[in-house]
């Protein structure tokens, strides 16, 4: 009976030492994922790094620290930075970093995370307190690249690879941005000036050239006016002269054959004439008693008008030249429309010139 009521407290006793066992062990075991690197320390004693995998260890005495060696995302928080000329500024700014040796990264330092950051925060007050604030908003780059710099320096030590640094946001105070808002306002009201002055600028020198083309289209039409008034004076002049002395040569040669008993009826046909006028007063040409003379001698004398001596030369006929025909009269009123056709042509030329001249310098 003793015997059989012992029995069941030794097995609980196996099962219970089974089971702890099996615990212990499975407390060994360590899964190390591929993107992670461990850190095997036995009591106290650092024995070395665990590759990926399945891994076991003694339980209870070996401690497996556990680092993941892919690139991390800090935020580095929002502080309030005075630059060089005095303006405070929010400033803020975002770093990744990568282990790369997991040693240094957890035995130098406490805290590899927080340790960036706060580098972070003062090395960045300190590079845009060297900088004014204009700087700071246009060199983000160059700030990017110092802060970089700084902080890959100074974490090597601790086993940590900053790979990129970016600035944020860059925000100035309510004044200071208010101040920026009126400074770019002014900005803009000054190039505003500059192209209103300019396009003026524009605007008289092209008018002036556009006067001092017009005056000289004018000038020139001018000129080919007067030309042209000049030249039908002159042909005017000409076929009136040639018309006169045609009609003259018309009347010596038709009064050849006449006696002095004709030019005397001419005479008195022209004082018959000449009287019935409405004038007061008649002004005669010639001697009145040559005419009456004729007139008489005409009525019943028998002096007879002496004739043209035999042998007497006569002047030629074509002495005055031939008298311009039609032909002549249309050649020279086809000069004239071509005269005012190459006037047009060239005022349209130098239009079409002024006007493009104008649309280039506009541009």
């Amino acid at each position: 009976m003793l015997f059989t009521g012992e029995f069941p407290w030794t097995g609980l006793i196996t099962v219970f030492l089974i089971i702890v066992i099996i615990i212990i062990f499975a407390r060994g075991v360590v899964i190390v994922q591929p993107y992670e690197q461990g850190l095997q320390i036995r009591l106290g004693r650092y024995i070395g790094r665990m590759n990926p995998g399945f891994r076991w260890v003694v339980p209870l005495i070996t401690v497996v620290r556990k680092l993941d060696l892919r690139t991390e995302v800090m935020d580095v928080p929002r502080q309030e930075v005075i630059t060089k000329d005095n303006s405070p500024t929010n400033v803020d700014a975002i770093v990744y970093v990568r282990i790369i040796d997991p040693e240094k990264a957890y035995f130098e330092v406490m805290n590899y995370r927080s340790a960036t950051v706060a580098l972070a925060q003062t090395s960045l007050r300190g590079i845009i307190g060297d900088m004014e604030l204009d700087e700071v908003l246009y060199n983000r780059d160059v700030i990017n690249a110092r802060l970089r710099d700084i902080l890959d320096r100074e974490t090597d030590a601790w086993g940590v690879k900053v790979e990129r640094v970016e600035i944020k946001e860059v925000d100035p105070v309510g004044a200071v941005k208010q101040a920026m808002t009126e400074q770019t306002a002014a900005e803009r009201e000054r190039r505003a000036a500059i192209l209103r002055a300019d396009g003026e600028k524009r605007a008289a020198i092209l008018k002036a050239e556009g006067s001092r083309q017009s005056i000289i289209l004018e000038a020139e039409g001018e000129r080919q006016s007067k030309i042209l008034r000049a030249e039908g004076e002159r042909l005017s002049r000409i076929l009136q002269a040639q018309g006169e002395a045609q009609g003259l040569r018309i009347l010596s040669v038709g009064a050849r054959p006449l006696d002095r008993r004709a030019i005397t009826v001419l005479s008195l046909d022209a004082l018959k004439k000449m009287a019935e006028g409405q004038a007061t007063k008649i002004i005669f040409p010639f001697e009145l008693s040559s005419v009456v003379k004729q007139a008489a001698e005409y009525l019943g004398a028998t002096t007879e008008a002496p004739e043209v001596p035999e042998g007497t030369e006569l002047p030629p006929e074509d002495i005055l030249g031939e008298v311009p025909g039609r032909d002549v009269v249309r050649t020279a009123e086809e000069a004239v429309k071509s005269i005012d056709t190459d006037i047009g042509v060239e005022m349209q030329k130098k239009s079409r010139d002024l006007i493009s001249k104008g649309d280039e310098e506009g541009l």
